[in-house]
């Protein structure tokens, strides 16, 4: 059977009814009289053959029908809103959303991002920051940057940065420093990633001690306490570059690990869209310059 005909106007005086549950109210924020929304609301429940609310000598109370419409309607009318939204100047703007953990996007994106925004005003960003803990669909994101090995279930993965681990600490506690066995009577700052230190120290063909000391889930946060005098950190040195240019922070041995790499991912399901496309060819470009990392 074909469906019928509903007008937006008798549509947008029942939303309005039902969230003030109220004839007088709505009419105000309609900037129209009682008598109309009224009119409409009675041609739209002669349209459904329903019922839409039951009148009260104090206002209004919806009917079943009436509570099941209610949540489609505003809905419909928050996705409309949030289109029109988009149009600035004349122009569309798409809404792009990407999840990055911490550690990148304030060592790598942020100084880079006014080139992007720059390149693409139609693409409306949204950033939203992590620990490294994302779900994509969970949270309704478009793409998201984070580290690991690139090995996520029902995800595309586009490698972006190596960033190999090295200690970090403020300038006062690496003057004691001069073997790595020296670190052994310092605090060891950690990540969720507790063989992260055990890895280095392998590396460095030295005991791995005891480890003491906070345990961070945000490179950023451990960062500010090594820079602090807390202990020492085992942080991506190439994402805290100005910290090191600055002598906030202070790399006391050479000595690396590679334990991942930076992708940018999204869900094998979701398609690309436009601004999908724009941003990932615009970052895998600029890690891949010269002083990407």
């Amino acid at each position: 059977m074909e469906r019928p005909h509903l007008p937006l106007n008798a549509l947008r005086a029942f939303e309005a009814a039902a969230r003030h549950l109220s004839i007088t109210r709505a009419a105000m924020e309609l900037c129209v009289s009682q008598a109309a929304v009224s009119h409409q609301i009675k041609g739209l429940e002669a349209r459904l053959g329903a019922p839409l609310f039951r009148r009260l000598p104090r206002g209004l109370a919806l009917t079943d029908e009436g509570a099941a419409l209610v949540p489609q309607v505003s809905a419909a009318f928050d996705r409309i809103g949030a289109t029109l939204d988009q149009f600035l100047g004349g122009q569309f703007r798409e809404v792009l959303t990407v999840g990055v953990v911490g550690t990148f996007a304030t060592g790598w994106l942020l100084p880079r991002l006014a080139q992007f925004t720059l390149a693409h005003p139609g693409i409306d960003l949204r950033v939203l920051t992590n620990n490294n803990r994302v779900d994509l669909a969970g949270e309704g994101l478009d793409l998201a940057i984070r580290f690991g090995d690139g090995a996520w279930h029902g995800t595309e993965a586009i490698p972006l940065l190596s960033a190999p681990l090295a200690p970090l600490c403020a300038p006062a506690l690496a003057r004691g420093l001069s073997r790595p066995s020296d670190l052994a009577g310092l605090p060891l700052l950690r990540s969720y990633r507790a063989e992260e230190w055990t890895r280095w120290f392998a590396a460095a063909g030295t005991p791995c001690p005891t480890l003491r000391g906070p345990v961070f889930d945000s490179s950023p946060v451990m960062a500010s306490a090594a820079a602090a005098g807390l202990g020492v950190a085992l942080l991506p040195a190439a994402l805290f570059a100005a910290d090191l240019a600055s002598e906030r922070l202070v790399q006391p041995f050479a000595l690396s690990i590679d334990a991942g790499r930076y992708w940018l991912t999204r869900l094998r399901s979701r398609p690309q869209t436009p601004a999908m496309q724009a941003f990932h060819l615009w970052l895998v470009a600029q890690t891949a310059a010269p002083d990407g990392a």
